[in-house]
């Protein structure tokens, strides 16, 4: 059974972002599920590389679209993406380390990336990207 699933409050309307948003909670799911089987570190490093991935191009496509509307938030936006980059790619570095604990870690950040961030600072764009004919 899933930790996590897709509700109507996670959608900022715009399906290519709500995509990128489900992605997100099927890595937590993945991590979860291989958590409750006792085979987290087999899974962690292939999930930490697709989070570096999903940052990079999930990012890249929420500035695109708020920086092509003239979203006014979009700097402060933008410095939040680069503080969950920094964080994702500090994970990772840790992770290669060998650290322990990584995995709890990893699940933490995870779902207060869906909570914090798509609930609270995603749907800032929403309703201005929506209002823009973005969907």
């Amino acid at each position: 059974m899933p930790l996590l699933s897709w509700k109507d409050a996670y959608s900022v309307k715009i399906k290519e972002i709500d995509d990128q948003h489900r992605n997100l909670i099927k890595m937590i799911n993945e991590l979860n599920d291989a958590m409750a089987a006792g085979k987290a570190k087999d899974v962690l490093g292939e999930i930490l590389a697709r989070l570096v991935s999903y940052t990079a191009n999930h990012f890249a496509n929420e500035e695109r679209l708020m920086q092509a509307h003239g979203y006014q938030g979009f700097a402060e936006h933008k410095d939040k993406h680069e503080k969950m980059t920094a964080k994702v790619l500090d994970l990772q570095r840790q992770y290669k380390l060998g650290k322990a604990a990584m995995t709890i870690e990893v699940m933490d950040f995870l779902k207060k990336w869906l909570d914090k961030h798509i609930l609270g600072t995603d749907m800032q764009y929403s309703a201005f990207l929506n209002s823009k004919g973005v969907h």
